[in-house]
């Protein structure tokens, strides 16, 4: 993760894409002090909120958020790996070794 220049890597993201369960107002004031772009739809309660108090729903970008589906399916194909979804090995470089040669064959299986 090494930037264009010297100093210390970048740690923090443009945008957040999250699913309805992040929608709490205390989590995107939270983003919106440091900086963040939050892609999080609404829940419906909170939706009928901001229509009773006559306030406009926060934006939403539905292409990220449909990118994020990817993300999603990536993480369930790993999931079928029963040594992967257990956590069998204890020790991070094996773990990491394990999600390397998985994603690697997922890939080759594609």
């Amino acid at each position: 993760m090494a930037g264009p220049g010297p100093g210390r890597p970048r740690t923090r993201p443009d945008r957040i894409v999250a699913d309805k369960g992040y929608s709490a107002r205390a989590f995107r004031s939270y983003l919106r002090r440091r900086g963040i772009k939050a892609t999080i739809p609404e829940r419906t309660d909170q939706l009928a909120g901001r229509r009773r108090r006559r306030e406009r729903p926060c934006g939403f970008d539905r292409a990220s958020y449909r990118r994020r589906n990817v993300v999603e399916r990536c993480f369930h194909r790993l999931k079928q790996w029963r040594g992967i979804a257990t956590r069998y090995d204890k020790r991070p470089d094996r773990y990491l070794a394990a999600i390397t040669l998985a994603s690697t064959l997922i890939w080759l299986d594609t």
